[in-house]
């Protein structure tokens, strides 16, 4: 009789948590992707042990939840179950963390997510596994996007698995609110106040946006792109050239972002994304800026996209793919696991599931020629800009895409007390991160696992 090894977080979704009947149809999806284990495991011969990974990883929404189901499904139709080791985080800060202190007391899991720089990181402490042989045999570089493809081989071998693209500079709006009143979604930040100004006047918050750090980061790197455009962008988050903090385009950004203030929901308290995206959901707010994951989170509570809401490219940005990218890493540090860990990467890339997972997550495939035919109007539109190619293609700072962990936080350290205290100058501002880009600048931070491909 087969042993099936499957961790689904049941107990924490709606449980422990108190939350409404909109948890139930989860927990219902988790018990399905137990029924479904049980019935790979059952259906395979008895001598042949049913294999187990352990994956870290930060995804803890209902979409999200949703979006793994996809990935465990397949896998245990390959004799493998998902293994749940979820460290609750928006940012995935916390994950982090648990990360490094697993692999250093020799407890690394078999799979974790990870993404940009990180990943080149782990790769030069040789603690990834290789993984050319399943890419050549799988020809990942005839059916993955060429970003993606150079993406995933920070030094010249693939060492993480693809799953998907999120955009991050995406408007969210209300269709009902813009329908009652003749508004359009803006398409420059003059057109989003003028909006903003009316809905003032009908007593309709414009933007829902939370006080959390990475939140804030997320808001005015999207401000950055539109003042500046991508190669300022890159000055900034990627070079970290210091003159960059001292120039005007700088200046007007965070003006707008303490402008944008006024416009918001209030009290502006720190809320988690899926909270955010709730109150927007609720209609608390006309307006929200935030990656496409929530536009995923929306659809698994029952509201439809181009029907409930509408996205757009964040005033200024329509020409921009400003992406954060879902990639596994696997550890080589358990040889009995090898199997399993290739097996995962092969499936991460079938048709089948990417078109599904993307579907669910909110996010875009990885591959040349998906399905477009299974995207809504908020996919295409992200689809269509990216594929374009390295010209409308930034990578987000905010989430970890353009820069390492040390110099993000300390930029958005700074970004984040000039937002929450206005007694705090521009001048300021620019001064101190003039002074920070320096000494990262200095340290030799910024050439430490740097993706020049970025």
């Amino acid at each position: 009789m087969l042993s099936i090894k499957i961790s689904l977080p049941l107990w924490k979704i709606g449980l422990r948590n108190g939350l409404g009947a909109w948890a139930w149809p989860l927990v219902l999806r988790n018990l399905l992707v137990v029924v479904l284990v049980g019935w790979a495991g059952a259906n395979a011969q008895a001598e042949v042990p049913l294999e187990s990974l352990q994956v870290l990883h930060w995804w803890n929404s209902t979409s999200e939840h949703s979006a793994i189901d996809v990935l465990a499904v397949s896998l245990a139709e390959e004799n493998v179950a998902w293994q749940e080791q979820l460290i609750p985080s928006g940012s995935g800060v916390g994950a982090i963390i648990v990360l490094k202190s697993r692999v250093l007391a020799g407890d690394a899991p078999d799979v974790a997510q990870l993404n940009g720089p990180l990943i080149g990181e782990w790769a030069d402490l040789g603690l990834l596994l290789d993984l050319d042989k399943v890419a050549e045999s799988g020809k990942w570089d005839k059916l993955l996007l060429p970003k993606i493809a150079t993406w995933i081989r920070p030094r010249g071998h693939v060492v993480v698995a693809p799953l998907g693209i999120h955009r991050v500079n995406t408007l969210f709006y209300n269709r009902k609110i813009f329908a009652q009143y003749g508004l359009q979604p803006p398409q420059t930040w003059d057109e989003f106040e003028r909006v903003a100004a009316k809905l003032h006047q009908l007593g309709i918050p414009a933007l829902a946006q939370s006080s959390e750090a990475w939140q804030v980061a997320t808001l005015f790197e999207t401000l950055v792109l539109a003042e500046g455009g991508p190669n300022y962008f890159r000055d900034l988050f990627v070079k970290k050239e210091p003159s960059a903090y001292s120039d005007p385009r700088f200046g007007r950004a965070l003006k707008r972002l303490r402008n944008l203030k006024q416009w918001m929901t209030t009290p502006n308290q720190e809320l988690t994304w899926n909270e955010v995206t709730r109150q927007f959901a609720d209609g608390a707010a006309a307006m929200m800026v935030m990656g496409d994951w929530a536009k995923g989170e929306m659809n698994a509570w029952g509201m439809a996209t181009d029907s409930s809401f509408g996205c757009v490219a964040t005033p200024g940005t329509a020409d921009y793919h400003l992406f954060d990218i879902d990639t596994l890493a696997m550890f080589a540090t358990k040889n009995s696991h090898r199997s399993a860990q290739l097996k995962l990467a092969q499936v991460t890339m079938s048709p089948a599931v990417q078109a599904s997972y993307n579907q669910i997550k909110g996010s875009i495939p990885v591959l040349r020629n998906p399905d477009l035919s299974k995207m809504d109007s908020c996919a295409r539109l992200s689809w269509n800009v990216f594929s374009r190619g390295s010209s409308a293609q930034v990578p987000s700072f905010a989430h970890r895409m353009a820069t390492d962990e040390t110099s993000r936080d300390a930029i958005i350290g700074e970004v984040y007390r000039y937002f929450m205290d206005d007694q705090i100058t521009i001048q300021d501002t620019q001064r101190r991160l003039v002074s920070v880009a320096r000494i990262l600048t200095k340290i030799g931070m910024e050439n430490n696992a740097q993706d020049t491909h970025r």
